[in-house]
């Protein structure tokens, strides 16, 4: 028993170091590590308040604590539903696979392939807000969705690779589509040229969830509601539109066109 006492410390750390781990491994590269690392600022200015007694600082950024748990769970609510998934205790042979994740791992897997290769991406995955504006004026297509035809369009030799590509359910309703630009690009890097800050445009007057790929840096970014998510993970890709676009728990007909839309999911 007693050994086993002695033991306790060094399992904790083993356990907080795989946690941790797990953390930074999952938000690194992305635009909420900034905010972890703000945490972590924040943290030692507390700890320098608390060490050195500064009764004040020490009130106010307690109160700040109280404030930003909440804003925390609000900011990462995708990130979290992902995590909470990922330690279900039903295994993933379990799981059923609809048509929903079907269509949102071939559409993960075509913007990395074109993230890897670095080729310049625009799409719009429509929601409740019509875009039949933008696709009316630009080429309609109104096809079929596949990861092959999605890719094929972005190609650099093609003419159609130049401007978005709106979807809505399981059709590609246009392509080279010209959308209006960010009047306030503060949110942008240098790096980030016009696709960037048509994407955020876009966001701010629809609630279109808009994957932009970065021609320069190769980098898949998301922007909804106005603000740009930048240096995306697959993962966390897939969680962001699962949050979006809820799929239906019933069972779906093989027939069924994208399980109603997408854009009837998020009802």
């Amino acid at each position: 028993m007693n050994v086993f006492h002695f033991m306790i410390p060094g399992l904790e750390i083993i356990i907080i170091a795989i946690m941790v781990y797990n953390l930074l491994s999952f938000f690194w590269n992305t635009r909420a590590m900034d905010l972890i690392l703000g945490l972590l600022a924040f943290v030692a200015v507390y700890a320098g308040a608390k060490w050195l007694d500064f009764p004040v600082l020490q009130k106010l950024m307690w109160y700040f604590i109280n404030v930003a748990v909440i804003a925390v769970l609000i900011i990462f609510q995708p990130e979290l539903r992902l995590a909470l998934s990922k330690m279900s205790v039903k295994g993933k042979k379990y799981r059923e696979i609809t048509e929903f994740d079907k269509f949102l791992d071939s559409t993960a897997q075509t913007i990395y392939r074109l993230s890897e290769r670095r080729i310049g991406a625009l799409v719009l995955l429509e929601n409740q807000d019509s875009l039949d504006e933008f696709a009316n004026k630009a080429v309609v297509l109104n096809a079929q969705f596949s990861p092959e035809l999605l890719e094929s369009i972005f190609t650099t030799t093609t003419p159609l690779h130049d401007g978005a590509v709106i979807i809505r359910g399981m059709t590609i309703l246009s392509a080279a589509t010209i959308l209006p630009l960010a009047d306030d690009s503060s949110q942008l890097s240098k790096s980030m040229g016009t696709r960037h800050r048509a994407g955020l445009g876009i966001s701010q007057i629809t609630d279109a969830l808009i994957i932009v790929v970065s021609e320069e840096t190769g980098k898949v970014s998301i922007a909804r509601e106005g603000i740009m998510t930048r240096g995306v993970k697959m993962d966390r890709f897939k969680g962001i539109i699962r949050s979006v676009f809820t799929p239906p728990k019933t069972k779906v007909e093989s027939g069924f066109d994208l399980i109603g839309q997408l854009k009837q999911w998020n009802q």
